[in-house]
């Protein structure tokens, strides 16, 4: 009687482990990106109540009138929240009195202190909605750097 083969050859095994190798050189730095982004994420977040603040501001007529541009903005009055606490990713968060929102991260879980977020308020539409550009950002890294 023939005897069955069983088992994996050498060379077999061999492959398999190229192609996690390869699987795994792919995905850790994919991952390692993933991760800044969704730390990133309060960076970008912690803008959110302020710019809300805003826009109730200029839709109440405190801040600028439909039409025109924002102005007269200050944190705590008006309906525009008090800057936040400083927290893990986010270091301070500032307005100007045009409304420019910025937000300054932390050194901290891959994101660098130069990856600073920047709202600005380029118009109040006619319907008295403003339309924000963003700047800034880990976005705007080098070509090749996380983020």
């Amino acid at each position: 009687m023939k005897k069955m083969q069983q088992g994996f050859t050498l060379i077999e095994l061999m492959i398999v482990v190229a192609i996690i190798g390869i699987l795994a050189a792919v995905a850790i730095p994919s991952y390692q990106n993933y991760t800044i982004k969704a730390k990133y994420s309060e960076v970008v977040a912690a803008a959110g109540p302020i710019k809300s603040g805003i826009e109730v501001c200029v839709s109440m007529g405190e801040c600028g009138t439909a039409g025109g541009v924002v102005a007269n903005v200050s944190l705590g009055t008006n309906g525009v929240p008090s800057a936040p606490t400083a927290s893990t990713y986010v270091a301070s968060v500032g307005v100007t009195g045009a409304g420019v929102i910025t937000v300054t991260p932390n050194a901290a879980g891959g994101i660098v202190a130069a990856d600073t977020y920047v709202l600005s308020p380029s118009a109040i539409g006619t319907d008295g909605k403003i339309t924000w550009t963003v700047s800034g950002g880990c976005k705007t890294r080098t070509a090749g750097a996380l983020c």
